[in-house]
Order: structure tokens, then sequence, then C-alpha cells
């Protein structure tokens, strides 16, 4: 995704300052940032492909389901999360570049970034069944059990009808800094929606009612830690829930790991 500095965004930046502070190495309390910040602790660790630039993520029965990007790289995979071996891989048609992932009644949906298609599979065979079209970008994608819910670079996420595919509710992101651009990766966890921040290793919780701004997770430490050891990683990007177990996974493009953390208040 490609992003030129403009007045505009330089506008757009001023108000959210808070995540700026995270992105440029600032704590927040010098920011006076009103929203928790929390930080996480790494529970347990996984292999990942470093060749997988993560660009959506879910986990459900035991299995990780990932979709990946690039031109010519995009794909649909489902893995094994203990050995990151790929158990089942459908490639994308190399004029595609994946992005969000998502599981409702038995349909995994995926995006695509600037192509306005998203592709419907079947959730045992992973065979494609359907395509829809949508305007604007696709970044990313979750859903409440009830919608579809996307992402596509902006403040703004979108809730689309599973039958009709259209939009039918739009909901505005705002925290005490102002809105939230560069909405990516989506989860729905515990009743919060939590977004991937595009260029950072921060995450965003917010409110599915209101859109607003509940807390901050800083994954700098984590991303610093992976680039260390993994030179070749890009940003973090991927985020999966267990809901039975409420175990939280995280990982980025082109990562070696994944990472199982539990999440941190500033008095831990």
């Amino acid at each position: 995704m490609c992003w030129r500095i403009s007045h505009s965004a330089l506008s757009a930046a001023v108000r959210i300052l808070p995540f700026l502070c995270l992105l440029l190495g600032v704590s927040f309390s010098a920011c006076l940032a009103a929203e928790p910040v929390y930080r996480a602790e790494v529970v347990q660790r996984y292999p990942h492909d470093p060749a997988a630039f993560t660009q959506g993520l879910f986990f459900l029965n035991g299995l990780l389901y990932e979709g990946t990007g690039l031109y010519g790289e995009s794909s649909l995979r489902q893995v094994r999360l203990e050995d990151g071996e790929v158990l089942k891989m459908v490639n994308l048609e190399p004029e595609f570049f994946g992005e969000g992932l998502a599981v409702l009644d038995d349909r995994i949906y995926q995006l695509t970034w600037r192509e306005g298609v998203g592709f419907i599979y079947d959730l045992e065979s992973l065979e494609k069944v359907g395509e829809f079209a949508y305007e604007g970008q696709g970044w990313g994608l979750t859903t409440d059990g009830i919608y579809l819910i996307m992402s596509d670079g902006s403040s703004v996420l979108r809730y689309l009808d599973p039958d009709s595919l259209e939009p039918v509710r739009w909901l505005p992101v705002r925290g005490e800094g102002g809105e939230v651009q560069l909405l990516n990766e989506l989860e729905y966890v515990d009743g919060e929606i939590w977004a991937n921040i595009w260029l950072s290793s921060v995450i965003c919780r917010l409110d599915p009612a209101t859109g607003r701004v509940l807390g901050w997770i800083d994954l700098r430490d984590l991303a610093a830690l992976e680039l260390q050891e993994n030179p070749g990683a890009d940003v973090l990007n991927g985020i999966a829930f267990h809901g039975e177990t409420g175990r939280i996974f995280v990982t980025g493009k082109l990562w070696s790991s994944i990472y199982q953390i539990r999440l941190l208040s500033s008095s831990e």
C-alpha cells in the first residue's frame, strides 16, 4: 500500500496523536493520551512461514486460517498452529492482491486490495464458491457473528450484510485524539473490535457500538524481537482470537513466528 504525505494527511496525523506517539517511540504519558495502554507478555511461540505476507488471520476448530498478499503470491491457507505446516492452500490469480479474511456460517470471505473483488470459499474444502464486489480498497475483515466488518485504510469501518454483501452501516472510529486512520487487519475479541494500525506495531481496541477507542496495545517490543531474529520481517499484521480459551495470537507480514500473548496493564 502506498501512502504519500500531503497537507491533508498531515492534518489527519495530528488528529491521531496518541497513535503517532507509539509509532514514533514517544510514551503515551508524554502525549497525554486518555485511553489505557496495554503491553503484551509472550505466552507461547509457534513457527510461521517467513514468506507469508500476512493480510488476514483467524482461528477456528484448532486450526489457523491465513490470507496472504502480494501480486503473484496471494493465497488462502489452512495452517496447523503447532508446527506451522500448511495443510491446504488456494492460490489467487496473479492479478489479485489478497487482503483481509473472515469466516461466517461455514463460508470464508477474503478481500483484495485494489481490485474491488472479494472471494467466498467453502470452509471445509476451501473451494471457491462465489465472488462479490465492493467500492474502494479492501484491507481488513472480521465478523461479529451477524455482519462482516471491513476496513479500507480509512478511519471508518463498514458493515456488510452477509447475504447481499452490501454495506448496511458505517462506523467512524475516534479516540481522544480524533479520527483513527489506517485501520487495517481486524479481529472481533470479546465484544470489541481490534484493529492493526498500518505502518505501526500498535493495535487499537474499539467499541463496535460507538466506534470509540477503548485502549491501545503496544507491541513495539514484540516487533523488535521479531526483527532482531528475522531481519526480513515487515510490519505487525495479523490477530487471531480463540473464543473458547481466550487465547490471542498475533503475527506480521513475513514474520517467522506467531505469538500467543497475554495483555498487561500499565501497572503490571
